[in-house]
């Protein structure tokens, strides 16, 4: 054989071990070539009397991620063009082959006749898992950094590999579609109780116990393949069966609303799988899979939150001129809530933290945050003692900014008014080096302006952080008038280290993510000043993509910040840009009734002590309705359709202003900022998914019954006329 993707040996025992060790990648992935070499090592193992049997190993410090979905993409471009070139039927035929390719090789693995078993270490997800799945034999690493599980659902795909039918036959059926339908990672000793591995053993055992297994003469015969085989939770139509297809059906409407095909595909072919024998079922699985390969949602997804995400985390808006920049001490000025949670991700990503304050008990209080999370952390088994002791280690509480003086990067993270930034960053110049980065972490501050305070405007930034810091995986990256390419190369160089995603916008009041979230929360206002019930706004908000409604959004932001927000937008720029409908009911909110949101347990819903319980819309919203009207006479795609139309002009705005230059960046920030309706593939996806002169139908129609805040801009009408796309136009851009 010739192998550039594997090694091939065999031991004395006649025992082959293939390991999986791809040149030039720290990750192994599933390729074309690797696809090819694999089938080459099954039919040396099965033909080869002297090959007993064979274990898959890896030489990486992950087994693999699974399969890379840059070729998935690529069968569809392929798919397209023979479309053209010979017709419909004879692309979908190269199509479904060519998307089976992988699972077959995988049956065929399965059914050589010698006996295969994987000794997995590190992360195997998803087609590489299937890979596991379809070894007669799993040992996983009992190391705390090996995972196991089938992420597809994730960028809009389901496991195509036999994933969705080896799973169901190797544990109840209930539990492997709360997998399927998560696409959670699991543990070592989780996936054994599970049933999905046989042993978990040290990292350095593994491919040894995998090679006695096969020397004590493991059987080549997968369970199912066996005559007695009995799914663990019986047949489909039975009294068991029955106790879970009804109640998974009314679970997958309720999280999905129909939204995201792949889901419905894992239903499916679950449900007709188990009924049928191995090969059939994962013909069946193939059709689904080969349908969601081609569906727009899968395509939009994978865009956006594979391929466009990983180029922006590897720095795709980094200037390449500038050289790697060592940040060893970061400094955090403010050790509030955002301020400390920044502070806690930059210390768990290996860095020194200076976390100043006013005084030393407001900065420990700080630091107490990320021993809080840390603690939890511990108590679930997720970290232990020793990592806590090292992380809080790295966070040194301060009052005094002599201290940070040792600092490469400082961002200030302290109340949100100019003036009080502007004392805070005059105060951190007069401290730190001349080559520390100065950063700011605001919200809605344009950039510029801060900039002003201080004395180096080209070394002056924005970092902004979600809350909370800990869990939202997006921060934006602000260019002021004068930022230079050393502060946007640290900037991007932290926010990688700390294991972010970063987007990259041009300056301007609330930047791009919040202006989005500014339209959504505003329509979820005004449909509240209209009269719809306001349950009605909560769960079509969820129905048309949206994470959690608008109402529940504002909750979470702070009631009382919406309205500082809104009365600094009319001192700054005139009455004309508020609403006055969202004025009287923040007014309300805050002033009349003291409710602030959940951090006074008081909002638009009422919060439960100490989480007892769920939370639950408040009564007396209806109060603040000057009418109500009947549900039966709303229309409930166009409420659907202001929600995502609303944040989708917002976001087409940024792009006509130049405050967003990269349709990716929209994209992916619209979804890990915001939540935006992932099936969508984002806020510029969900245009140029619909097409510019449909959209734009949209808006003018919702403009000419709910007002000029639908009103579709230039950029958009020009786009409309032309046929153009958000995609198309940033292809041409950079081809010129």
């Amino acid at each position: 054989m010739n192998l550039t993707q594997f090694r091939f040996e065999t031991d004395a025992d006649g025992i082959a071990t293939a390991t999986w060790d791809m040149p030039g990648r720290s990750m192994n992935v599933i390729t074309p070539e690797v696809m090819a070499e694999l089938a080459q090592i099954v039919e040396t193992v099965a033909s080869d009397p002297a090959v007993k049997g064979c274990v898959i190993a890896s030489g990486k410090e992950a087994f693999s991620g699974g399969a890379d979905l840059a070729m998935l993409q690529r069968l569809g471009d392929e798919y397209r063009t023979l479309a053209g070139e010979k017709g419909e039927d004879e692309a979908m035929r190269f199509f479904f082959e060519e998307s089976r390719r992988l699972s077959l090789i995988y049956r065929r693995l399965e059914t050589c006749g010698k006996p295969f078993a994987a000794a997995v270490h590190g992360l195997c997800l998803g087609g590489a898992f299937e890979l596991a799945l379809a070894c007669h034999y799993r040992v996983l690493s009992s190391d705390e950094t090996t995972r196991v599980g089938l992420p597809e659902i994730l960028v809009g795909l389901f496991p195509g590999a036999g994933g969705t039918q080896r799973m169901p036959r190797l544990m109840q059926t209930g539990d492997a579609l709360q997998l399927l339908f998560k696409g959670s990672q699991t543990k070592a000793q989780m996936a054994k109780a599970m049933g999905l591995a046989h042993e978990a053993a040290p990292r350095e055992e593994i491919v040894e116990k995998a090679k006695a297994w096969i020397k004590a003469g493991g059987s080549p015969v997968a369970p199912w393949d066996q005559p007695k085989f009995k799914a663990p939770s019986g047949k489909v139509y039975s009294p068991a069966g029955m106790m879970i297809w009804p109640p998974a059906n009314a679970i997958y409407r309720r999280e999905t609303h129909d939204n995201y095909p792949a889901a419905k595909a894992i239903l499916q072919s679950v449900y007709e799988g188990l009924q049928l024998p191995m090969d059939a079922a994962l013909r069946v699985e193939s059709r689904y899979f080969a349908k969601i390969l081609r569906s727009r949602e899968a395509a939009m997804m994978i865009r956006s939150l594979f391929l466009s995400k990983g180029e922006l985390e590897k720095g795709a808006r980094r200037p390449k001129s500038v050289p790697p920049t060592k940040l060893g001490t970061v400094g955090i000025v403010g050790a509030g809530f955002m301020g400390a949670g920044i502070a806690y991700v930059t210390a768990n990503a290996g860095m020194e933290v200076v976390l100043l304050d006013r005084d030393m008990e407001a900065a420990e209080k700080g630091k107490a945050h990320s021993q809080k999370l840390l603690t939890d952390q511990v108590n679930k088994g997720r970290t232990t003692s020793a990592r806590r002791a090292e992380v809080l280690g790295r966070i040194t509480p301060s009052a005094d900014y002599a201290d940070l003086a040792p600092c490469d990067l400082v961002i200030e993270a302290v109340f949100e008014d100019p003036k009080v930034k502007d004392e805070v960053i005059r105060k951190i110049e007069g401290a730190i080096r001349p080559d520390c980065i100065l950063a700011s972490n605001t919200s809605t501050l344009p950039i510029s302006g801060l900039a002003k305070s201080s004395g180096r405007p080209d070394e002056f930034i924005g970092i902004h952080f979600f809350s909370p810091v800990d869990k939202m995986l997006l921060v934006e990256i602000i260019l002021g008038k004068r930022t230079g390419d050393a502060a946007l190369a640290a900037a991007l160089d932290y926010v990688r280290a700390i294991r972010k995603t970063p987007i990259v916008v041009n300056d301007s009041r609330g930047f791009f993510a919040n202006r989005c979230v500014t339209a959504y929360i505003l329509e979820g206002h005004l449909m509240l000043g209209e009269g719809v019930p306001p349950a009605m706004i909560e769960n079509l908000a969820k129905m048309a993509g949206m994470p959690v409604g608008p109402l529940s959004l504002n909750d979470e932001v702070g009631i009382d910040l919406a309205l500082r927000v809104l009365r600094a937008t009319e001192a700054q720029i005139g009455p004309e840009a508020i609403n006055p409908i969202q004025r009287e009911i923040l007014l309300a909110m805050v002033e009349k009734e003291d409710r602030l949101g959940r951090k006074n347990a008081k909002g638009f819903y009422d919060y439960p002590e100490k989480g007892r319980g769920p939370k639950r819309l408040w009564p007396g919203l209806s109060a603040l309705q000057p009418k109500t009207l009947d549900p039966d006479s709303i229309d409930q795609r166009e409420i659907e359709d202001r929600f995502l139309v609303a944040q989708a002009l917002e976001a087409a705005r940024t792009v006509e202003e130049g405050v967003v230059t990269d349709p990716r960046e929209a994209d992916v920030g619209s979804i890990l900022g915001f939540g935006f309706a992932p099936f969508t593939g984002g806020a510029l996806s969900y245009i140029d998914g619909m097409g510019a002169k449909a959209f734009v139908k949209k808006a003018k129609a919702l403009e000419a019954k709910h007002g000029p805040r639908f009103k579709p801009g230039k950029l958009l009408l020009d786009m409309a006329e032309k046929g153009e796309t958000f995609y198309g136009r940033a292809a041409e851009k950079r081809a010129a």
